[in-house]
């Protein structure tokens, strides 16, 4: 071989900056000539070459985003906002499909067996259930990654929990259409679901993010059997005055978790105690 790499282009070969045609000529001749490669060894500035490995290792080894993290992007939402958000434990396909099928059982049996009632105590507790496992140390497989990510600990659960409230009360809403021949009443779950997540939400500091929801859900199904022993006919929480109740007890809750919002930071070793104040 009697051709080789100019001085001049090889010097800007190493810095990046030879043009086309000459950089694919550089390109050809560097694979096959070791005397061009040992001299553009010697060529290139061992920070800059040390710069270029770190800056592509680090692109190696970046996470690569899902389609839903993407589309949160693309929507406006901030890099690390998209990425604690689909990693949301019950954002995921099992828990989803598990949610849907559970609702679809749910109305079949509603319809097999005319008790719309069953249908009105499962849906409450299903976003309950979402929001439980969407923070908290023992349940979120990303809680690591939560404690240390900059921002405020309140504003992380808010997200996540607006975004398992959108995908719980949607399925929710399907399963609604489905029971068109109850009218309104097959509405009623709206209000003590609502009731329900934000009572769990203000008791999660002080109870834990397990202890807080698994109580609220136990005194949601007490009720309804109390209601059921004492009621004929539509169970009160489901009448005008248990939404009513309802509805109080949900801007109630909301105030609290306004007010204890600055506890959400409060992460000891272990995150949220299962019992017990902060």
């Amino acid at each position: 071989m009697t051709w080789h790499v100019a001085e001049e282009d090889l010097g800007a070969y190493a810095r990046g900056e030879l043009a086309p045609p000459l950089l694919w000529s550089a390109d050809t001749h560097l694979t096959g000539c070791a005397q061009c490669r040992a001299r553009l060894a010697d060529a290139v500035d061992p920070v800059a070459l040390d710069a270029g490995w770190e800056r592509l290792d680090a692109e190696l080894d970046a996470p690569r985003p899902g389609l839903s993290e993407r589309l949160l992007v693309r929507f406006g939402v901030a890099d690390h906002t998209a990425r604690l958000l689909t990693a949301t434990p019950v954002l995921r396909r099992s828990w989803l499909l598990a949610v849907l099928s559970l609702l679809v059982m749910t109305v079949l049996a509603v319809h097999l067996a005319d008790r719309p009632a069953l249908f009105l105590a499962l849906a409450p507790l299903l976003p309950l259930a979402g929001v439980a496992l969407s923070y908290g140390p023992s349940l979120d497989p990303s809680y690591e990654m939560a404690v240390v990510a900059p921002m405020h600990g309140f504003r992380l659960l808010m997200i996540r929990t607006v975004a398992v409230l959108t995908a719980g009360l949607a399925f929710n809403g399907l399963a609604t259409l489905a029971l068109p021949e109850y009218g309104l009443l097959a509405l009623a779950w709206l209000l003590p679901s609502l009731a329900l997540t934000a009572t769990g939400l203000a008791l999660t500091p002080r109870l834990g993010p397990v202890l807080a929801p698994a109580l609220v859900g136990g005194a949601w199904l007490t009720l309804l059997v109390v209601a059921h022993l004492h009621t004929q006919g539509t169970p009160a929480p489901f009448t005008a005055a248990g939404q009513s109740a309802a509805a109080a007890v949900a801007a109630l809750a909301t105030v609290l978790l306004h007010r204890t919002r600055d506890r959400f930071d409060v992460r000891p070793v272990g995150g949220f105690p299962e019992g017990g104040a902060l």
